[in-house]
């Protein structure tokens, strides 16, 4: 095995693509939650919760993986600012993929309403109801979604400029294996 791997390992790809479809969903559904005015959308709550705590899963058997795999370095030739960007945006990603899980479990508990993943399946609440708090984490949930799509946004931008314009790949690392 090479001391410096050209791809990253395998489960580390089948995660962070699994991830970026259930992000990308949430957001959406997230999204259709916030917006509709009708008792019609309970559907997106039961669906949003358990695939939060999938991620919250994942997130966490990603960063066990990304500590205990090689991974490829960025390419030598890359500029100081553009490395020190793409590890921070990466420490950035990885505290919002823990953040907005934790938040919204945090203000589920906060509403006073059990935290049910499925009919039988009940987490155990973060924190004492607390309509000041519910509030509070509401907003935090809210301007941490904000954030995280900024950041994939980034992120996706950064990946085609290093797949289309720098041709370096990066983007290959991720996007397919040996």
């Amino acid at each position: 095995m090479k001391a410096t791997p050209d791809h990253f390992a395998p489960i580390a790809r089948l995660i962070h693509w699994a991830m970026a479809v259930l992000i990308i969903a949430m957001l959406f559904i997230g999204v259709g939650m916030v917006t509709s005015v009708s008792d019609r959308h309970e559907w997106l709550i039961h669906l949003h919760k358990p695939l939060g705590i999938a991620i919250l899963v994942l997130v966490t058997l990603r960063l066990v993986v990304r500590f205990t795999h090689k991974h490829p370095p960025l390419p030598a030739d890359l500029p100081a600012i553009q490395a020190l960007a793409a590890r921070l945006s990466h420490v950035a990603l990885y505290a919002l993929m823990l953040a907005m899980p934790l938040v919204g479990w945090a203000m589920v508990s906060a509403s006073g309403e059990p935290v049910m993943l499925s009919e039988s399946l009940r987490l155990p609440s973060l924190i004492a109801a607390n309509p000041v708090a519910f509030a509070w984490l509401r907003s935090a949930h809210t301007w941490l979604a904000l954030l995280l799509f900024a950041t994939i946004l980034l992120h996706l931008a950064a990946a085609l400029y290093h797949g289309l314009i720098r041709r370096d790949g990066v983007l290959q690392s991720m996007a397919k294996g040996e």
